[in-house]
């Protein structure tokens, strides 16, 4: 009953990870100290590979896009997860909506990037003669302004169809931001019609990538083994970096949107990962596996000292 002062006609409570103080105050420092340091490392990314002619192909043009995508991505839900990590959490209607709209904006756009990256790994082993007339710099920021183009359809989609809920009171979200899933469960109104297109827009469509993603890894790693005998590697394990974020990405969300109508276990968890700590860790992960990028980054860091 306390937390139902806490919000008017206009507002929506959200009951975050937990209820404890305790528990809420360890969780704010863990989250921070991770804000604080993977998120500068992202940047680095991005400044390592603009700073750098050698880093100039289309490989690492869709990573610094990927970095960029995922530091916008995670300034969405963790700036006011960590703002309410106190007893009374709440968030404005336009500021549930603006979340909610840019959540999946951001998350459409980083799956239709990695397409757009998996196209590239394509190109580079199946067409290496024409990879430099097929992947020109037109063409990879075609296909980066389509990925957004196709990030803010699906985006907009979501958020005409949540407009139009009605809410009747009390505004409680189970969560540590708004998401469709919630909101749909407290419109006082019929929402099944509702519910069908946000699973058609989220959950098939998700599917949809992991799945063509899945595949064109898995023939581009079989063409290797086939046709590449000697001097793979490097090559292979650009791909396993790929085929590593696709389930990073795309696992969580196919565990959160691939079930209609109901609610999955752990799905605040699995949340908390898909929002905050894989977006930030996604680019980390080609790094780490790129010798190029890592020698770049510490001529960078050496050239700053």
């Amino acid at each position: 009953m306390e937390q139902g002062n806490c919000t008017g006609e206009a507002e929506f409570i959200l009951l975050g990870l937990s209820q404890t103080q305790e528990v809420q105050l360890l969780l704010f420092f863990v989250f921070l100290l991770f804000y604080i340091i993977i998120l500068p490392g992202n940047f680095l990314i991005i400044f390592t590979i603009q700073s750098d002619p050698c880093l100039s192909s289309p490989m690492y043009f869709f990573l610094a896009n990927l970095a960029f995508l995922d530091i916008c991505y995670c300034s969405i839900t963790p700036p006011k997860m960590l703002a309410d990590f106190s007893l009374c959490k709440t968030i404005s209607y336009g500021g549930c909506m603006a979340q909610l709209f840019f959540l999946h904006f951001l998350g459409g756009a980083e799956a239709f990037l990695l397409m757009a990256m998996a196209y590239d790994r394509y190109v580079a082993i199946c067409k290496p003669l024409r990879y430099a007339t097929l992947m020109n710099r037109g063409i990879c920021c075609t296909l980066v302004g389509a990925a957004w183009v196709g990030g803010f359809i699906h985006g907009i989609i979501l958020f005409g169809l949540s407009i139009q809920l009605p809410f009747c009171g009390p505004n409680i979200l189970d969560n540590f931001f708004c998401d469709v899933h919630q909101l749909v469960k407290l419109a006082c109104a019929d929402t099944y019609a509702v519910e069908m297109i946000m699973f058609l827009n989220n959950g098939v469509v998700i599917m949809m990538c992991f799945v063509l993603l899945l595949i064109s890894y898995a023939t581009l790693l079989l063409r290797l083994r086939t046709h590449f005998p000697r001097g793979k590697s490097k090559v292979a394990s650009t791909c396993v970096s790929h085929i590593i974020v696709v389930f990073v990405m795309c696992g969580p969300a196919i565990y959160i949107y691939a079930l209609p109508f109901q609610a999955a276990p752990l799905e605040k968890v699995v949340a908390v990962f898909h929002t905050v700590v894989f977006p930030l860790t996604n680019p980390m992960i080609y790094t780490l596996r790129n010798k190029e990028i890592k020698n770049s980054m510490r001529k960078l860091i050496n050239s700053i000292c």
